[in-house]
Order: C-alpha cells, then structure tokens, then sequence
C-alpha cells in the first residue's frame, strides 16, 4: 500500500482559521494592555511623590522641642520648653519646617518637595500622630507614625514610616 503525506487543503484552511482566531486574540489584548500603559506612571508618580516626602518628613529632628526655642538643648521633656517659636511655613526660606511634628496637618498641592512642582492632579497630605512601636508606648510620646497619602488620578497611594525619639535634644 502506497499512503501519501501532507496536509490537505481543508485541513490547511482550519489550521489558518485556527491560527488567525488566536492571532486576533492575542493581539486585542496587547491593544488594550498598550492603551493603559499610562496608568503604570500616574502610579510611579504618585508613590515618587509619597517617598520624596515621607523620606523630607523623616530627616528632620524630633526633639523635646521646636528647634527655634531658646531651652532646645537643654530640654528634658516636653514641658521644659519655652514655647513662642514663630509660625513656620514648609517652603519658608526664613522660617521653614525644622521638626518633625510641623509637618501633622500638611495638605499640599503644587510643591512635593522644594522647588519641585507637583503634577497637576496630584495631591498630598502629611498625617503625624504618637505611636506604639515594640517597646515604646504611644503615650510616652517617643515614637511618632508618619502617613503620608498621595491621591492622583484615578488612586491613592499611602506609604507609612515610624521615627523614634533617639537625641531628643540633638539640634540642627
């Protein structure tokens, strides 16, 4: 018996259908991954923005006092300071932001960081509030959890950080 290989010409026919069916497939979902290729930025941004300033917001002292009052370095608790430091503002060339808890209430929109415009749309508020952290107790008021939230366009990104009370008296 003699058989013959190969494909015939209705079993090609399926195999392009076949094929062009899973192509068509393919290809819709690659259209619409691309088309939403911008989301992944809005997010980079927003968390971009987030760590700039929880990472501003870290740096500072936090210390007995406000770093302005005159008994800063002497200082022993809370209660050992004079009071009467002037109003700070964060972007302030004269009178900026030097502690830690100046920035609990922040709500911007336009600076993220100094001299670096926000993105229209975006917007970021600093949240700073005593916290238990292991040992530390939130009463003592040693250990602060630092929130900040960016909102952009369609989300909302949150990062959190704690900082410790370590050189209470340590100035800038």
């Amino acid at each position: 018996m003699n058989h013959q290989r190969g494909l015939t010409l209705i079993e090609l026919i399926v195999f392009i259908v076949i094929v062009g069916v899973a192509l068509a497939g393919v290809l819709t979902v690659l259209n619409h991954t691309t088309r939403h290729s911008a989301d992944p930025m809005i997010r980079k941004q927003a968390l971009a923005i987030a760590e700039a300033i929880l990472e501003e917001v870290m740096l500072q002292p936090f210390t007995w006092c406000d770093p302005d009052d005159e008994n800063a370095a002497t200082a022993t608790s809370a209660a050992g300071c004079a009071g009467g430091t002037a109003a700070e503002t964060r972007a302030s060339t004269t009178n900026p932001f030097d502690n830690v808890s100046d920035y609990d209430g922040l709500t911007n929109t336009n600076v993220n960081i100094v001299g670096t415009l926000m993105p229209a749309g975006y917007t970021a508020s600093v949240t700073v509030a005593a916290a238990d952290l292991n040992t530390i107790t939130a009463a003592s008021g040693d250990a602060l959890l630092i929130r900040v939230a960016v909102d952009a366009p369609g989300e909302t990104i949150v990062v959190q950080g704690y900082r410790t009370r370590h050189s209470p008296n340590m100035l800038p």
